[in-house]
């Protein structure tokens, strides 16, 4: 087996985590899967699968869920970047979720403001499926629950410790005896979040993969980063390709590079190995490492690539 064979995680094979986070058995949040590809993610579970743990300054995951299956208000202080793979989603944010609101469709791509209260719904008919970018190799590091989520998921046995561990009263768990259970932020701190207009969400934050795919067309679409789209610098670039767009000689990146397919299947070379990436696969390269990118098939193809920066990880960047 070569390296890169294991630096490539294949869709088919993407092992869910079901008891993830603190609503995990809170009606309507019960169903869904979390997985962690690239780097611990954001779970609070002992029992999340890792398919390759060395991070590159950010982390990739995932959340799969089944029609009318939402994640629960939470929020982050470093960047929380979704794209849509499959299925039709409503993104919600605010201290009740009220602030605003849009609908994300196949290919889309949000670069949720950190410090806000967000979650997400399954609003297709069938399992849907979006791929997570993490800012910082420590992306669970800055995760904070609205109080309602904390409070209804300990109605359901579910107690979220200090130390960040979940803890399942139904498997009869208890708070170890020096672990308090994760305080509730008080009113006085949930001043500190803000309620950001729907107008200046979806003007900033998001970018249509149609959109993406006509300024794509003959170079590569900076989607993500100082000169991006979406203007940001998370600790990370996020770059579009087409087929029109994909350089025709072979590149090697001076940082690490996450390849992530989102439509049609691109062959890839990399230092005379050739393998075919697919929707959802993600393949984690190297510094140094030369490689090339063509589609292996006609068709509409597309996919997201996200190179490492020396931008530390923290919140949204203002261009100030």
């Amino acid at each position: 087996m070569t390296t890169i064979d294991q630096r490539i995680v294949r869709y088919g094979e993407l092992k869910p985590c079901k008891t993830a986070f603190i609503d995990a058995h809170t009606p309507g949040s019960d169903r869904k899967e979390n997985f962690t590809i690239i780097g611990g993610g954001v779970s609070e579970s002992p029992d999340q699968h890792v398919h390759i743990r060395d991070t590159p300054g950010f982390n990739i995951g995932a959340a799969g869920q089944p029609p009318n299956c939402r994640n629960s208000l939470h929020s982050h202080t470093t960047a929380e970047v979704f794209f849509v793979l499959k299925g039709r989603w409503r993104f919600f944010w605010g201290r009740y979720g009220t602030s605003g609101e849009f609908v994300a469709e196949e290919g889309d791509i949000f670069n949720i403001p950190t410090g806000i209260f967000r979650g997400f719904e399954n609003i297709g008919t069938d399992y849907g499926m979006i791929m997570a970018i993490l800012g910082g190799d420590d992306a669970g590091g800055g995760v904070t629950w609205a109080p309602q989520v904390i409070e209804e998921a300990r109605d359901h046995g579910l107690i979220l410790g200090e130390n960040g561990v979940l803890y399942d009263s139904k498997k009869g768990q208890t708070l170890p005896h020096d672990v308090s259970p994760m305080p509730v932020l008080t009113e006085e701190q949930l001043k500190a979040f803000p309620e950001v207009p729907v107008q200046e969400v979806v003007r900033d934050y998001v970018a249509r993969y149609w959109d993406l795919m006509a300024l794509a067309a003959k170079a590569p679409a900076k989607v993500i980063g100082p000169n991006g789209l979406l203007k940001d610098r998370p600790g990370f670039d996020v770059d579009f390709l087409t087929r029109g767009s994909v350089p025709a000689q072979m590149v090697t990146p001076d940082r690490h590079t996450v390849l992530m397919p989102m439509r049609g299947h691109w062959k890839l070379t990399l230092e005379g190995y050739e393998n075919v990436l697919n929707p959802g696969d993600t393949c984690l390269i190297n510094p140094g490492e030369a490689y090339a990118l063509e589609p292996a098939m006609t068709g509409e193809a597309s996919l997201y690539r996200v190179t490492s920066t020396d931008d530390p990880a923290g919140a949204t960047w203002t261009g100030k």
